[in-house]
């Protein structure tokens, strides 16, 4: 329950109990009185125990007997301080319930209520009533800072700066208490909204944060991916004031890690420069964006292309012919086709020589496009090419397609003429001219 703003609505809490020693001993509260000695010492008594649990028998006898006391919310007062030095945070809620029910507007009782609900259920489910009771009591809270801050209710002894800082820190917690609540009832957008109030009044506050990017990534959204993983950094990097315990850290950063590599892709500087900039920094910082692994993916295939057009295009063509519907998209779309034939600017594949036949002059090549060792493009020459080349030379070269075999791979091309081939190493041979006959005139 370790809170700044504990400290300050204790020392308030104290301020107005010790005001009652005042009433008692100079009756400087007509409208307030013991209703006799008996009363006059349980009270004096309970303020002067130390022991909490002798502090807390003597508060409930005192409540026992005088039930309407004068002074019940100053009882009250002290009793969610002993609960507190107990550690009994469901008593305290009991207690605060008991002065709101008194006093709707009771400041102390609707604080500890917004602090306790999401504390008293971060092991189990909480009942509707008490997501009901922290709300109405978060948003009591809200309404009523303007009044409970005001400059003239000030403690004479509290600086002007505590006191401004105390009027945030709770403004934060309601709004924080009520996303809260609205993260247990599913409304992760609304919850979203209040967190993110909160945290614009508190920076430091990683729970909040935390949540926040557990309710960004429960929606869901692809666009809000990237900015729950940030939040999710803010929570385990951030090890200032209002950090969470390093257990829980070291929790949220091995799901942050693993998390971060299924969306973005392993990336141990990026992973780095985020904890750097989420522990500095409370929210993204303008134009913050983490992409996914398709964005990167995309831009990586537009950067091939650009680079390797000819590459690409077969890759795509390739995709498509080993897909489900390979053969229907060979029917439709390359049976009888002429490839590359120009398409995005491509005039001709490459290729590295796997087979020829025959061994010299061939009139087919097998060749690979992907890598140097895997036959995917037989090509069927209608003129032979002259010599032979070795394993691994690359061809150039562009056909029509003629067959398709899926299993394994093959695309068989003709080449109708042998200009369509580049890269082969022996010269082509000279065309051949029309042999002249000898025109023999007999004799008459």
């Amino acid at each position: 329950m370790r809170n700044p703003l504990c400290k300050s609505l204790l020392s308030m809490a104290v301020v107005a109990v010790l005001g009652v020693s005042a009433a008692f001993a100079q009756a400087q509260a007509p409208k307030k009185q013991p209703k006799d000695q008996v009363e006059y010492d349980l009270y004096v008594n309970s303020v002067k125990e130390t022991d909490a649990n002798k502090k807390l028998a003597l508060l409930e006898q005192w409540k026992q007997k005088y039930p309407g006391s004068d002074f019940k919310l100053e009882r009250n007062q002290l009793m969610l301080a002993t609960y507190q030095q107990l550690n009994q945070p469901a008593k305290m809620v009991e207690v605060a319930k008991e002065m709101i029910a008194d006093d709707p507007k009771e400041f102390t009782a609707l604080y500890w209520i917004t602090l306790l609900t999401p504390s008293l259920y971060s092991a189990s489910a909480p009942p509707p009533e008490a997501l009901d009771l922290g709300e109405k009591s978060a948003n009591g809270m809200l309404a009523n800072l303007d009044a409970t801050f005001a400059a003239e209710k000030k403690p004479a002894n509290t600086p002007e700066d505590a006191w401004k800082k105390a009027r945030v820190e709770a403004e934060s917690l309601g709004h924080k208490t009520l996303g809260w609540i609205a993260m247990q009832r599913k409304q992760n957008e609304q919850a979203e909204q209040a967190f993110i109030k909160s945290l614009q009044l508190n920076a430091n506050n990683a729970e909040a944060s935390y949540w926040l990017g557990l309710v960004m990534l429960a929606q869901k959204k692809p666009e809000k991916q990237g900015e729950a993983l940030y939040h999710f950094a803010r929570a385990a990097a951030y090890d200032g004031q209002g950090a969470l315990a390093p257990e829980a850290r070291k929790t949220i950063e091995t799901y942050l890690t693993n998390a971060y590599t299924r969306y973005h892709g392993k990336d141990e500087q990026g992973l780095a420069d985020l904890h750097k900039t989420a522990r500095e920094n409370a929210f993204p910082p303008e134009g913050f964006k983490i992409k996914n692994i398709y964005e990167i993916q995309a831009e990586n295939e537009e950067e091939f292309r650009k680079k390797n057009p000819a590459m690409a295009m077969w890759m795509t063509l390739k995709k498509e012919l080993t897909g489900e519907n390979g053969q229907q998209y060979f029917e439709s779309n390359l049976k009888h086709a002429a490839i590359p034939g120009g398409a995005q600017g491509v005039q001709k594949f490459r290729g590295a020589l796997i087979s020829q036949k025959p061994a010299a002059n061939p009139k087919e090549l097998v060749l690979g496009i992907t890598d140097e060792n895997t036959p995917e493009v037989t090509l069927r020459l209608e003129n032979p090419l002259r010599g032979k080349a070795e394993p691994g030379t690359a061809i150039e070269f562009e056909g029509v397609v003629a067959e398709f075999q899926k299993e394994p791979f093959m695309l068989t091309l003709d080449v109708d003429e042998t200009s369509k081939i580049s890269g082969w190493p022996a010269p082509a041979p000279p065309a051949r001219k029309a042999a002249k006959k000898a025109v023999t005139r007999k004799k008459k």
